[in-house]
């Protein structure tokens, strides 16, 4: 009974803070923890009835683990695995170095609003969809039109049919993924940055420490917990591609399949070719549980190497 009355009071302490929170929670069950019932479609060979959704779930014929093996049987499993883990793990450790480099080099500034304009200008990208930065790209690498080969001819030289030509396009998804993420990433350490102690860096100037040792010794070491968790988040989805990257900046050109098709594309070629609802299910869940498991393994094993460095 006690207990019961300590959480009636607690519960009043806090009613406004759970009121905050209350539409967010919401929305998570409804558009997160709800769907999932329909993961059971994995297993199925999803075939759509005339008395709706949940009946078509109902009546269609149990097949196991049949559609995980179609989906890992095809001549397309290693190449979208690899695209898929390549482009993450690539793009993840070059925006980890890039956001830490760029955050240093804001603290550093001594002209505050010359950060603020950086800063904004950097942010900027994060807030534009993939559909627009795609026609950004396409005034840049349009065949005919593109400023690149115009610069290209101007020069002499012939232009390149950038959406034909697979080899460039590695460093370029590369490029605009870093590009994208890097102001709000930046931010985030740079946050974490300012809220360092400035008695450490006295002390260090006291033993005649530089600024790169300052910057090595003190800004870096206190910065990894935060760079541990923002990896184990980002982990998280290394099997999970940003599917307007690849699908709409591409232009969904089939000369690029060999290097631009992953999971995501994948699993949306599958969907409106044929249709076929279990395949495209069982590849979502796969997902979902390959970036499950990262995480809990990336979080146990900086909790081993530093308590303060993991999630939970």
């Amino acid at each position: 009974m006690e207990k019961i009355r300590k959480e009636i009071k607690d519960f009043k302490k806090n009613k406004a803070l759970l009121l905050m929170v209350l539409p967010g929670t919401i929305w998570l069950v409804i558009f997160s923890y709800i769907p999932m019932i329909g993961t059971i479609i994995a297993f199925k060979d999803f075939r759509i009835s005339g008395n709706g959704f949940f009946d078509s779930i109902l009546t269609s014929e149990w097949v196991g683990l049949e559609n995980f093996k179609f989906l890992f049987s095809t001549s397309d499993a290693w190449v979208i695995t690899r695209n898929t883990v390549a482009y993450n793990l690539t793009g993840l450790i070059l925006g980890l170095v890039m956001s830490v480099l760029v955050a240093i080099i804001m603290s550093e500034l001594t002209q505050k609003y010359l950060v603020k304009i950086y800063q904004t200008g950097m942010l900027f990208p994060y807030f534009l969809s993939w559909v627009v930065i795609s026609y950004f790209v396409y005034a840049f690498l349009s065949s005919d039109k593109g400023m690149i080969n115009g610069v290209l001819q101007a020069f002499g030289q012939d232009p390149i049919s950038w959406y034909s030509e697979p080899k460039f396009w590695p460093v370029i998804i590369i490029f605009l993924g870093v590009w994208k993420s890097l102001g709000y990433n930046s931010i985030i350490y740079y946050a974490s940055i300012m809220g360092i102690d400035r008695s450490y860096y006295e002390a260090a100037m006291i033993d005649g420490a530089s600024k790169f040792k300052q910057i090595t010794k003190v800004t870096i070491p206190l910065l990894m917990p935060l760079v541990s968790i923002m990896l184990i988040l980002s982990i998280g989805s290394i099997i999970r591609s940003d599917f307007g990257l690849f699908y709409q900046v591409t232009r969904n050109s089939g000369a690029l399949n060999d290097v631009t098709n992953v999971l995501d594309t994948y699993i949306y070629r599958g969907l409106t070719n044929n249709g076929d609802l279990g395949m495209t299910t069982a590849a979502g869940l796969y997902q979902s549980v390959v970036g499950f498991v990262l995480v809990i393994l990336t979080n146990l094993f900086a909790r081993r190497i530093d308590k303060d460095s993991a999630l939970f």
